[in-house]
């Protein structure tokens, strides 16, 4: 889609649409090739020339079709009849000639964002839809205004109420007649040219152009197509709109069959035989009257809301046989699992990227969005998208997970609450949605009530199941549900089972992670869901289940994380993250210190490396906050695990105070593990900011022998590394002996965190020693360990290290880039890292500098790059100094 700039702001108020589009245009680019591109051309050429001659504004244009604006409709009128004289005038070539369709509209329009939205233009473009080429035709509300004001000899025909392909209210349209134009033309494409009930819609249908054209291909491949999901998903308007494409293929008819109402499956050939207008017949099985009636027809059925007459699907099967032309779309949160049937998943609304909004001229052609704006311009004809309440849309949208339901009822809101006001009450969605539309059907008049109308069909080991899993946030594994839901004699039925029971009747999503099955919930069923786990009373047995279930694995987790497996267990943690969450604050809510703070101790060095840094020292702060904290035994962890957030967020004195804690209570248990352990930490609070060298180094040579003592080859190895980080600076050859020592240990161990940092300070030395290939090696190395586990801090640390060899080496641009992107890495996913890295800069340097203000574009050009892209960016061979030349 292309939006032309003009100058002149569009007009608003009472405008008039006019929207034009070639007909058969896919054939005419099929059989003229290059040449329909240089006639598409002239027909804009055409067109424009005629629009601007009468003051209209080209909103944008879409393959072949325009959309235009006027403000005044007799205008309109003129250019449209002189566009279709200019492009009947034109010397087409005989197997081009082209001939445009034309609709026109008067009604309400709010320009937002250099567009228009809301159901006129809707309208505007189902008129032009329903015309053939070279025709014109206009609304009812634009006949009004140019009656009296036509061109000479202009004059309009009218055609009658006609129903168009919107399924909003019947249209009395209206044919331009004007001389040296065409007259007379095919019965409208309209609804009316096939037999149909399908019932008029009070909204207009949003967006689901993709879902649109899937779902015709597949119904032009199969005589049952199923579109499935969950209550709210908008399958009924995707099956009516579906109808209303491909209506022109059923010649007769396309008839609606709503079953919610019926609960007897063998009611299910009866209702049809009515939507049909068939009479019952006395004596005989209604399915056999049914199929003798279809007969030959070419017919297409959408049966509505099969879900809780699943046991009819058998009769779904035997009407297909029976009749050699019929197709038939069925929409329900369950397949049918019949011979022959085409699932289609419907899924929620295209939503915007919240991390990365688009401009406010963008941000409407997401679908949600669109939605929302529509609905809430019904509510309040003066609602507009502004700066100010964008973002607020926006959020709505996802956190109502882009059910069209939900959306609509939110959206309609806003007379009362403007979007921000909203968006802060989202909190408690369910119960701000109740007050739905009173002429929906009862299922529908509340977000509530559509899922709960899903769930009360269930059995009651599933609603059982269903109620359990809702404790899940972000979803689960197959065996953490067992874990919590189960066992299956207390359930009713296997989980297993009970999971695919779920998922099959769409109240829960099941996809394929790191090879094993994973459940979730959209978070509008989930909180539905846990409305009813509360009201079941067992809600505090299963929220226990679930947080000793997310201990175990944190803690299972911990030692593994700088082992060779730790990417795939820092990818699950992170995956899970949402669920620890939820276990953290249940412990807090609980007032259960030991189960908080082992959390907390378990997790600090996820957070580190992943990049969460800063929620973590918020969780580790309320943790250790807690009443009964210091009593408990895993406080002194707790301790050890804030300070080391503490230290990676650059706060040197917050992490000492934990450090000298740590170390107090070691001390006085006389644990010399602990007290080596907390010595060792302690050191790098004096050493890295270089406020205490001598003192720091005091305190590993007191944690190295204490760690001798003990045969600890691990705390002897990241001693030797303390020693090398102290010592680089001025005395690189001494920091390479103690790395000569430490590296080879952590190989053995396969202690990849440890070996990664030890290469990188392998590297500084090098570099203070002016061997840059040699830096370069062991820092590749490091980079490519930090990499595969996705160590936020790690890859944030070896950038800079590569910013600074690029320096040394001459290349500023490259050293400027990586600086820059050093910083944008140490501040993603809520890291905190800035004030670290801004530390370890000063002395990692030495006596050459980085000239910033000269090249600011290049920082923010690195800033800007992702950390895959400055990953392989820094693992690229340097630009070599030409011969003699020293490095700059």
């Amino acid at each position: 889609m292309t939006t032309r700039s003009l100058d002149r702001p569009l007009p608003g108020g009472t405008v008039t649409f006019l929207f034009t589009d070639i007909e058969g245009s896919t054939r005419l680019l099929q059989g003229l090739g290059p040449r329909y591109d240089e006639l598409l051309e002239e027909h804009r050429r055409l067109i424009r020339e005629a629009v601007t001659a009468e003051g209209g504004h080209e909103v944008n244009t879409e393959g072949d079709a325009f959309f235009i604006v006027f403000a005044s409709a007799p205008r309109a009128i003129v250019a449209a009849v002189a566009a279709q004289r200019a492009l009947g005038a034109f010397a087409w070539p005989a197997d081009g000639v082209l001939r445009v369709r034309m609709g026109l509209h008067t009604g309400e329009g709010t320009p937002i964002a250099g567009d228009y939205v809301g159901l006129d233009v809707h309208r505007a473009a189902r008129i032009c839809a329903a015309a053939h080429g070279g025709q014109v035709l206009v609304s009812h509300s634009t006949r009004a205004l140019v009656e009296g004001a036509l061109p000479p000899g202009v004059t309009l025909r009218g055609l009658g109420e006609r129903r168009l392909k919107d399924l909003l209210r019947p249209e009395h349209l209206f044919q331009v007649v004007a001389p040296d134009l065409p007259a007379d033309f095919p019965p409208l494409r309209t609804l009316d040219r096939a037999p149909n009930n399908l019932p008029t819609q009070l909204t207009s249908f949003i967006g689901r152009q993709r879902e649109l054209t899937e779902a015709r291909r597949l119904l032009g491949g199969t005589r049952l197509l199923t579109l499935t999901g969950p209550g709210g998903t908008g399958k009924t308007r995707l099956a009516l709109q579906l109808g209303v494409e491909v209506i022109d293929s059923f010649p007769d008819g396309v008839f609606f069959v709503g079953l919610a109402p019926i609960a007897d499956p063998e009611l299910v050939p009866s209702t049809i035989g009515q939507a049909l207008g068939l009479q019952e017949a006395s004596g005989r099985a209604q399915i056999d009257h049914l199929v003798e009636f279809l007969g030959e027809r070419r017919l297409l059925l959408i049966l509505d809301n099969f879900e809780q007459i699943l046991s009819a699907a058998p009769f779904v099967s035997r009407l297909l046989r029976g009749t050699p032309n019929i197709k038939i779309v069925v929409t329900t949160r369950a397949a049918l699992h019949v011979y022959g049937e085409q699932e289609f998943p419907v899924p929620p609304l295209a939503l915007p990227d919240l991390k990365h909004l688009p401009s406010l001229e963008s941000l409407s052609q997401y679908e949600a969005v669109a939605l929302f704006i529509q609905r809430a311009m019904a509510a309040k004809p003066d609602f507009a998208v502004t700066n100010e309440n964008a973002p607020a849309i926006a959020e709505i949208t996802s956190r109502l997970d882009g059910l069209p339901l939900a959306i609509e009822l939110a959206a309609a809101r806003v007379k009362l609450l403007p979007p921000q006001a909203l968006l802060a009450r989202l909190s408690r969605r369910l119960s701000l949605l109740s007050a739905g539309s009173r002429d929906l059907p009862t299922r529908q008049q509340a977000l509530r009530d559509a899922i709960a109308w899903s769930c009360d069909l269930l059995d009651e080991p599933s609603k059982r199941l269903m109620g359990r899993v809702s404790v899940f946030v972000g979803g689960c594994t197959l065996e953490e549900a067992e874990a919590v839901c189960g066992p299956a004699a207390e359930l009713g039925r296997d989980v297993l089972d009970g999971l695919a029971a779920l998922a099959d009747h769409s109240l829960l999503r099941h996809e394929e992670v790191a090879g094993e099955p994973r459940f979730s919930m959209l978070e509008t069923i989930r909180e539905f869901a846990a409305e009813r786990l509360e009201a079941s009373g067992e809600a505090s047995t299963i929220r226990r289940r679930h947080t000793a279930t997310f201990l175990a694995l944190a803690e299972a987790a911990a030692p593994r994380l700088v082992r060779p497996e730790a990417p795939g267990w820092l990818d699950r943690l992170e995956r899970e993250h949402d669920n620890l969450r939820a276990a953290i604050g249940w412990a807090l809510e609980q007032g259960d210190a030991e189960t908080a703070l082992r959390l907390g101790a378990a997790l600090w060095r996820f957070w580190q490396m992943r990049g969460h840094v800063h929620e973590g020292r918020e969780r580790l702060r309320a943790v250790l906050a807690m009443p009964d904290a210091r009593q408990a035994s895993a406080y002194p962890a707790a301790v050890e695990a804030a300070g080391g957030i503490a230290y990676w967020q650059g706060d040197f004195e917050g992490a000492r105070a934990y450090y000298e804690e740590q170390l107090a209570i070691a001390r006085a248990a006389g644990r010399p593990a602990d007290v080596a352990g907390a010595l060792y930490n302690l050191a790098f609070t004096h050493i890295v900011p270089q406020t205490g060298i001598d003192v720091g180094r005091a305190q590993l040579e007191e944690a190295l022998a204490l760690y001798a003592q003990l045969g600890d080859k691990t705390g002897i190895a990241k001693v030797h590394w303390g020693m090398a980080s102290a010592a680089f600076a001025n005395h690189p050859d001494t920091a390479l002996g103690h790395l000569e020592v430490c590296i080879p240990i952590f190989r053995e161990l396969q202690d990849r965190f440890g070996l990664a940092w030890a290469l990188h300070s392998a590297g500084l030395a090098r570099m203070q020693r002016r061997e840059l290939d040699a830096a370069r090696a062991v820092f590749t190395e490091a980079l490519r360990l930090f990499a595969d586990a996705r160590d936020v801090s790690g890859i944030a640390g070896l950038l800079q290290d590569f910013s600074n060899l690029a320096l040394l080496e001459g290349d500023v641009r490259r050293a400027a880039r990586l600086h820059g992107g050093t910083a944008g890495v140490a501040n993603t996913g809520g890291a905190d890292l800035k004030a670290f890295f801004e530390t370890m800069e000063r002395w990692r340097v030495g006596d050459v500098a980085l000239d910033k203000a000269a090249l600011a574009a290049d920082i923010e050009a690195g800033r800007a790059m992702s950390a895959e892209e400055l990953v392989a960016y820094a693992l690229q061979p340097a630009a070599k100094a030409p011969a003699g030349e020293e490095p700059r």
